[in-house]
């Protein structure tokens, strides 16, 4: 934006100091230049973009054909709209865009007696800037999209390889837990079972006290077994993972930031649904409103030991937001664990970031 609005301040002062210096007749030359800033505003609406840089030529031409003294600040302004076309246009639109203005270089320059060699020259050598210019930035460009695929492939196998590890860990946990069932928790069974024959046979009550030892031992296992067969579902590491998985669901693009000393925090089972919730609330707002598909989490832990977190997206438009339910939401929640929550918007973030207390032992 502040790009945009140092473009159209030069156009103006190219197009004012043409008409206060050059112009023969100023209430004409006002009401061209009004057309012109017009046309130039619409260029942020990408549609029929040669269509408008033609026009802007035509009228800065027609301009320079019948109503100033000299037309080298015509020239400058014609230049100026190349230089500008040449950031946006496509190749073969820029060529198309290149002859007509040639062409009202060497009209302007019949009409004035200006054709010159050294005048051809230099028009030609600024068609092949503008080209040079229009062709670099293409290959910038080209070379992003390719970044941005690769990054893409990068963060989906990155993905890929954490869920192949996920797996594996849980199988040989499942694989370890089957071994224990199998062998300890079977054995302790026939334990049990052979000292409530002991007792029975010798109607004697010396073996109860063993019988509840290897009863709470076999509870014990069994325990043990079901915490091994499940997945890890406790702490910030749980929170990322619930993260990383809504990341892979949505195609967001998602970089994490994890302070020293957060994944020691304690943390609650009603904290950790409150962060997930509001960092899963805070990523399906940037799905429906969001510019780009990019964030930034980051989850770091306090001087006195809460859990403090914020979650950007890059702006490339601002425009002035609505605190809807879905906010008001994510509010809520967080104060209802006596935290505190913050909507912000910069000039190309916006930003949710809060706190959350720890619980008191």
């Amino acid at each position: 934006m502040k790009i945009f609005w140092l473009r159209i301040s030069l156009f103006s002062f190219l197009w004012a100091f043409n008409i206060l210096t050059e112009s023969v007749r100023i209430p004409i030359s006002i009401i061209i230049f009004a057309i012109a800033f017009g046309i130039y505003f619409l260029l942020t609406i990408p549609k029929a973009l040669l269509w408008k840089y033609s026009g802007l030529l035509l009228l800065t031409g027609i301009h320079g054909l019948f109503f100033v003294e000299e037309i080298s600040l015509t020239v400058l302004l014609l230049l100026y709209i190349v230089i500008d076309a040449s950031f946006r246009l496509t190749k073969k639109k820029l060529i198309i865009l290149l002859i007509e203005v040639v062409f009202l270089f060497l009209l302007l320059s019949y009409l004035r007696d200006l054709l010159t060699i050294e005048n051809m020259v230099f028009y030609a050598f600024i068609a092949f800037l503008a080209f040079a210019l229009n062709q670099s930035l293409n290959e910038r460009r080209e070379q992003y999209e390719i970044y941005e695929q690769l990054l893409g492939e990068y963060r989906t196998l990155k993905r890929l390889h954490l869920a192949a590890e996920d797996h594996a860990r849980l199988e040989e946990r499942t694989r370890i837990a089957r071994d224990i069932h199998d062998s300890v928790g079977h054995r302790l069974t026939a334990l049990i079972m052979r000292l409530e024959v002991l007792s029975i046979q010798e109607q004697s009550n010396a073996y109860d006290e063993l019988k509840q030892i290897a009863k709470d031992s076999l509870e014990d296992t069994r325990l043990a077994v079901k915490t091994l067969k499940a997945k890890e579902s406790e702490g910030i590491t749980t929170v990322v993972h619930l993260i990383r998985k809504l990341e892979s669901e949505s195609h967001l693009l998602v970089q994490f930031t994890i302070k020293q000393g957060v994944l020691s925090i304690p943390v609650t089972n009603k904290m950790s649904v409150v962060l997930y919730r509001v960092i899963q609330e805070a990523l399906t707002n940037i799905m429906r409103h969001g510019e780009t598909r990019d964030a930034h989490i980051t989850l770091g832990k306090s001087a006195i030991g809460d859990i403090y977190f914020e979650i950007s997206n890059p702006l490339r438009d601002p425009k002035p937001f609505v605190i809807g339910f879905g906010l008001k939401n994510m509010r809520e929640r967080v104060e209802e664990m006596n935290g505190q929550l913050s909507i912000s918007q910069s000039e190309d973030q916006f930003i949710i970031s809060g706190i959350i207390p720890k619980e008191e032992g």
